[in-house]
């Protein structure tokens, strides 16, 4: 089972060689050193000489990366091109590496870890590669705590607690770790034990050895992987070669894999003088636990190959050795009496596993603790490196560009400015086009809209009814329903092409004006004009407009007096003949000479005039007294006779009965219709220019507010190149200085490379 090649022999011969030397009752012979026939060196040394090395090379870094991280602190700006915050951060990030790694590197040993369940003898094994009883060992749970055993520069040794520096003696270990004893410590608390170097050639080197209570005495795993395991460097399961690999062990060992890239690990099948007494079932025992242990380390934790893992399972008696060695340290035999057939092989085995233990520490350790601390501290410096080259170039060539941006800046400042003033009084004249052709549109189509005001009000379909109560919500109804016609007939025959007008002028003053401004407030520009949003209102009001409308729907016969008069004399000429007053006021005669043509007009006047008055008498005399009617009628029948007058008299009571008894709720509908469109249309006439003016004003407003928020873009990009002028002038000075200390930084990035090269080269690569 070990990788240690032996030179001349096998493992078996020696054992039997030794058994002749020594004797039957006696074997004094120091099993640790027979592998090799001397006392060799300990490769361990070259891990003392690395650690030294590359704390020298990471606080270098850990100064290195202040420096840096200051040095961009101070350069931090808003300048994307620089794109100085990202070098922070990442600065920032890798400066939380190496303190994290300088203090793993820090560690002044190496940590080896001894784990097992109860009883299975964790603390015997460590005793005996100590060749001393020191730490307390029995049936059942023993070990109560961690205890750490680490070399010290001291002739006796002594033990220290968590909680007090103060110097305690070695057999108070039993007394505070033993499971047994009436002080109960947390079986996560840990007690160092200083043991004096020269009596332990792997405390020389500062490895220290940490023993453990069972795996199987607290659930709380995780907890001591967390404080006794992240920071070690070998895992030593000792496991009861008397039953086998149990789940409880494998489960710890899956929560260290877990938390631990892997991790070395050594499986060392103790109490193995037990297979002496059933030799006949010895190797196929073996067998089956080199197998479980094999396919635990390769196949489960995947921490090793198969072929190597081979080299790290052993069966060994820990009991066995530590007997053998303390009669070995002490001079005396050892009785062949308390150890069992086979055990020359056993302890062979044990010296085995302790060479191959410190072979595995000197080969693998150091590539394993520093390789890639030496790499991740490679990567730092390269970053490094490529952060302040990066920094040094972008800030020699914006050294150059900004001069040559400033002019730019400056010449598109002054053209803005032109571009502006001359666009302003462009855009100005087209609002100005555009509002009067709005108005335009707008008064043409309401006049028109009022030339057909007859068949909007004819739409109007509600129940009529004379009631004057009734007429009221009629005509209150008549007008909203006339507002709403007229307001829809307006938008249909102007809304579209306005809309689509206004958002042509929109974008034409966007696109005009975008081209004097940068990439990033394009997208600023777009978002001042909303898509299809605005609408023309067409404010008309017709419930005030129409207020004052009173209709007249009272019978009135089409050959009474009064129709005919007002038929054949006008409605200003009916109230003059029958209310006896006229509106028009008398102008006085004209005392000049009149020429013949004005005197022949003033003669057809005064005719005129006299039969007026000739006509307003008898008006006056038919409607005012009855005598005159019959007056006027014997004078008629005297003329024309009495059965003309009859024939006469029947057709015209014929038609007013006829029109009596067609003066139905429709009829007085229709008149009231009529009547209700002759007086909006006169009302709405006189709201044309005003509603056409508001609408054109609307337009206005909008292009005009449209066109004050592009300017205001402008305007504020303007004032962005004067700060970017004034931010240039600024940042020239600024840049020689970057310049300087990133270059510097630069060249320090390399020569910690270098370093880190060397310590490769020769920690590493020889090691390998």
């Amino acid at each position: 089972m070990s990788g240690v090649v032996y030179e001349h022999s096998s493992m078996a011969e020696l054992a039997d060689r030794s058994v002749k030397d020594d004797g039957p009752q006696s074997l004094p012979v120091d099993t640790r050193n027979l592998g090799n026939g001397h006392q060799a060196p300990s490769p361990l040394k070259i891990f003392g000489q690395a650690k030294k090395k590359i704390n020298e090379i990471f606080k270098d870094i850990r100064g290195y990366i202040d420096e840096s991280y200051n040095f961009l602190k101070d350069v931090e700006s808003e300048e994307e091109n620089l794109a100085v915050k990202e070098h922070v951060e990442l600065v920032q990030k890798h400066q939380d590496k190496v303190s994290g790694i300088w203090e793993v590197l820090a560690r002044d040993h190496m940590k080896v870890v001894f784990f097992g369940r109860t009883s299975n003898g964790k603390s015997t094994v460590i005793n005996a590669m100590l060749k001393n009883k020191i730490l307390p060992t029995g049936i059942g749970h023993t070990t109560n705590c961690f205890l750490q055993v680490e070399g010290g520069n001291c002739t006796e040794a002594y033990l220290l607690t968590e909680d007090s520096s103060e110097h305690q003696s070695l057999q108070s270990v039993k007394h505070l770790a033993h499971a047994l004893s009436s002080v109960k410590l947390d079986n996560s608390a840990l007690i160092r034990i200083i043991w004096p170097k020269d009596k332990c050639s792997l405390l020389k080197d500062d490895v220290v050895l940490v023993d453990s209570p069972g795996i199987d005495v607290t659930p709380d795993l995780d907890s001591w992987i967390d404080k006794h395991c992240l920071d070690a460097d070998v895992f030593v399961l000792v496991a009861n070669a008397e039953s086998t690999l149990m789940q409880t062990e494998k489960k710890f060992f899956h929560k260290v894999s877990e938390r631990l890239s892997k991790p070395n690990i050594f499986i060392l099948n103790n109490r193995w003088d037990a297979s002496a007494s059933e030799p006949e079932y010895m190797d196929e025992v073996k067998s089956q636990h080199e197998e479980r242990n094999l396919a635990f380390l390769a196949d489960e934790l995947g921490v090793i190959d198969r072929k190597n893992a081979a080299d790290r399972v052993f069966f060994v008696s820990a009991r066995e050795t530590l007997i053998s060695r303390l009669h070995q340290d002490q001079g005396t035999p050892t009785p062949l009496g308390a150890l069992a057939e086979g055990f020359q092989i056993r302890l062979f085995e044990f010296a085995n596993f302790e060479r191959q233990f410190e072979e595995c520490i000197s080969h693998t350790a150091v590539k394993t603790k520093f390789e890639k601390h030496s790499d991740r501290g490679k990567l730092i410096s390269s970053d490094l490196r490529s952060v302040m080259e990066e920094t040094y170039e972008k800030a020699l060539k914006l050294r150059k560009n900004y001069l040559q941006q400033r002019q730019e800046k400056a010449d598109k400042f002054d053209y803005t400015e032109q571009q502006l003033s001359l666009l302003t009084k462009e855009i100005k004249d087209k609002i100005k086009s555009m509002v009067e052709n709005v108005e335009r549109k707008v008064s043409n189509a309401l006049n028109e809209e009022i030339r057909r005001l007859s068949g909007l009000v004819d739409e109007f379909d509600r129940p009529f009814h004379p009631d004057q109560m009734m007429l009221n919500v009629y005509k209150k109804e008549l007008h909203a329903h006339v507002e709403q016609g007229l307001g829809r007939n307006l938008q249909h025959r102007c809304s579209a092409a306005l809309i689509q007008a206004i958002q042509n002028t929109k974008q034409d003053m966007t696109e005009r004006l975008l081209a004097l401004l940068p990439e990033e407030q394009k997208q600023q520009i777009t978002g001042l004009m909303p898509a299809g949003d605005f609408e023309v209102s067409y404010r008309l009001d017709c419930r005030n407009l129409c207020g004052d409308f009173r209709e007249d729907i009272e019978f009135r016969f089409s050959l009474g007096v009064t129709s005919m008069i007002n038929r054949f004399l006008g409605p200003k000429g009916a109230r003059t003949v029958l209310m006896g007053y006229s509106d028009v006021i008398p102008r006085p005669v004209p005392m000049t000479p009149q020429t013949p043509s004005n005197e022949t007009r003033t003669i057809d006047n005064q005719d005129n005039e006299i039969m007026m008055a000739l006509l307003t008498t008898f008006a006056s005399l038919t409607s005012r007294s009855t005598v005159g009617a019959v007056v006027v009628s014997g004078l008629v029948a005297k003329a024309a006779g009495w059965r003309v007058i009859a024939v006469c008299g029947t057709i015209y009571g014929l038609l007013y009965v006829y029109e009596r008894l067609t003066w139905t709720k429709k009829a007085k509908e229709r008149q009231f219709k009529r009547q209700y469109v002759e007086h909006a249309s006169s009302k709405l006439k006189l709201i044309v220019d005003l509603t056409s003016a508001n609408c054109s004003h609307q337009v206005q407003q909008e292009l005009a507010s449209m066109f004050s928020r592009l300017c205001h873009q402008v305007e504020v990009a303007k004032s962005e190149l004067m700060e970017e002028i004034k931010h240039l002038d600024k940042e020239v000075s600024k840049l020689e200085d970057i310049n300087n200390k990133s270059k510097i930084l630069k060249n320090k990035a390399g020569w910690l490379d270098s370093e880190l090269n060397g310590f490769i080269n020769q920690y590493l690569r020889d090691g390998q």
